[in-house]
């Protein structure tokens, strides 16, 4: 019997790796397939999608919950370390810039470089770079002009969008953040964040009106942008974040899926000649991962999936576009099995930890959300969150709790045999996925996929830094200018550089030169010039791009 069940056990394994060396074969053809019959165009295409907060664990949990291979399984091509410049665990703020400019960073900091640098093995920096902003594959793809996009289910101004577009001290500063965005001339804006360009600004500015005058069209529904063919497209779905994907259909069925805004972007950004560079971000896996929210991971997880296979779909058509996929780090230490099955994990059946997940037709947010003040429809809330028929230890555990989301994933996780090791990051290495040209292997640095990006599309970043941001003042003061910083409106600092009768002042966060030149009758003649890339204010220094400083004689 013994001797049946060991050839039975290495029967199904000999299928599986079969299948699995077909998959990669079946791959490997494909692109091989893809670069002979192309006629290839110049310059290529990247399409970067992040995973937020999601693990390998997570991506296993998923597969078995759908029943069927993931579109990710078939482009499996390493895995990536994600530790940051102070921490073998990371922020995603420092998680972004380092796949969107090359290098690690401090927790908070976006899109600048760190001010400590602690972690064995990473990049040290001189003491003056600290809080230099750093170039990112986006501004390259704008300055080698392609079009551009973000895409994010959480506020489009959140961390790792964010690291794409903007460059700020510290990722809470959503009022930088977002008007960087506005300045920066992305062609596709997509996700969440309304209330960022106008309601909840302390400088006063309106962002919607910015918009308008640059000629994009503003959607605010899933029918909007389907429907839009604009070139130029900003899309706010909601005052902050878009609901998870699990529950959008009861409580936000106005909402497009991360799918539905994946097409849009590529569909828009592919009218472009020149290419395009797109990011496409899963926020929500890092939220549900917060919150032990194994439903909210899965099918958060899932929808990423399904917008992968939108990305997927189009590379293999085009036969010229590279499509990375990753997570920037590790979340909730999630496992199938826990304390409960130390000593029957190898008999628990899958079902086991599969169908009390199913059991679920809303995430912990969004039952909750239907909850009563006064908790009347409590069992029917929990029930929404597959707590059904609980038991008189459960029900007391719910109307006792204090916190009672935290209570429901806990309770759901012990039915699931799912466990947690914490509610913050981990500082596991990750799974990489990529497809197309130059596609990046094995085990690599976060880093390396910027620079790998960056390649691809025919620039190197540190030599587009060198160019984008320039500390201002030594530049402007060896040109004969006297420089100041105008604080005298704390929320809009403003460079100032004046020279004979002329003075030119920069705002933060702008892509504006203003010139004011005194002629000899007194009269003031006032000018604004456009430059390409915005002004940067670090906190202490501004750092402007060469053609601003050309401009300015």
């Amino acid at each position: 019997m013994k001797k049946a069940k060991k050839l039975a056990v290495a029967a199904l394994a000999g299928t599986l790796l079969v299948s699995s060396a077909a998959t990669m074969i079946q791959t490997d053809m494909a692109e091989a397939e893809a670069k002979e019959k192309g006629n290839k165009k110049d310059p290529t295409n990247v399409i970067m999608l992040v995973m937020d907060g999601s693990s390998d664990n997570v991506s296993t949990l998923s597969r078995w919950y759908k029943g069927e291979s993931l579109a990710l399984d078939e482009i499996l091509t390493g895995g990536a370390r994600t530790y940051s410049a102070e921490s073998a665990i990371t922020d995603s703020a420092p998680a972004a810039t380092a796949l969107a400019t090359g290098h690690k960073s401090n927790s908070g900091y976006v899109g600048v470089l760190p001010s400590s640098v602690t972690t064995p093995g990473a990049e040290q920096i001189k003491e003056e770079d600290a809080f230099k902003p750093v170039a990112n594959v986006l501004e390259g793809a704008k300055q080698s002009g392609r079009a551009t996009g973000i895409v994010s289910t959480s506020e489009i101004q959140h961390a790792t969008p964010a690291g794409f577009s903007s460059h700020v001290t510290s990722r809470s500063n959503y009022d930088d953040i977002a008007e960087q965005q506005v300045y920066q001339g992305i062609d596709v804006v997509l996700g969440g964040g309304l209330n960022s360009l106008k309601e909840t600004r302390k400088d006063g500015e309106n962002l919607l009106e910015v918009l308008e005058e640059q000629n994009y069209e503003l959607v605010t529904t899933r029918e909007e942008l389907l429907k839009t063919n604009a070139d130029k497209i900003w899309g706010s779905f909601a005052p902050a974040a878009l609901a998870y994907d699990f529950d959008r259909e009861h409580t936000k069925a106005e909402e497009p899926t991360l799918a539905d805004m994946t097409k849009k972007a590529i569909d828009t950004l592919n009218k472009d000649k020149d290419g395009f560079f797109l990011m496409v971000e899963g926020s929500k896996i890092d939220w549900a991962a917060h919150a032990n929210d194994a439903v909210g991971m899965i099918s958060d997880f899932l929808a990423f999936d399904d917008a992968v296979k939108e990305a997927l779909e189009f590379a293999k058509k085009d036969k010229n576009t590279l499509v990375i996929a990753v997570t920037d780090h590790g979340n909730s230490g999630i496992t199938m099995g826990n304390i409960a099955t130390t000593g029957t994990y190898d008999t628990t059946p899958v079902s086991a930890y599969i169908d009390p997940l199913k059991e679920a037709t809303m995430t912990v947010e969004g039952a909750l959300s239907f909850l009563k003040e006064d908790k009347s429809n409590l069992e029917e809330v929990a029930a929404l969150y597959g707590l059904k028929n609980l038991t008189d230890k459960e029900r007391t555990a719910l109307e006792t709790s204090e916190k009672l989301a935290a209570t429901m994933v806990k309770l759901l996780a012990e039915r699931a045999n799912i466990g947690y090791t914490t509610g913050g990051h981990t500082g596991d290495d990750v799974f990489l996925y990529a497809y197309g040209p130059n596609k990046p292997t094995g085990l690599v640095e976060n880093t390396d996929l910027a620079n790998i990006m960056a390649e691809t599309m025919g620039f190197k970043l540190d030599q587009l830094t060198s160019s984008l941001y320039i500390d201002a003042k030594p530049a402007l003061e060896k040109k004969g200018f006297k420089v100041t910083i105008d604080q005298s409106d704390s929320n809009n600092p403003v460079l100032v550089a004046q020279k004979g009768n002329t003075t030119y002042e920069m705002p933060e966060n702008k892509n504006t030169v203003l010139s004011k030149t005194t002629g000899k009758d007194g009269k003031t003649e006032a000018k604004q010039h456009t430059v390409p890339y915005v002004t940067v204010y670090n906190d202490s220094s501004f750092y402007i791009s060469e053609e601003a400083l050309k401009y300015m004689k």
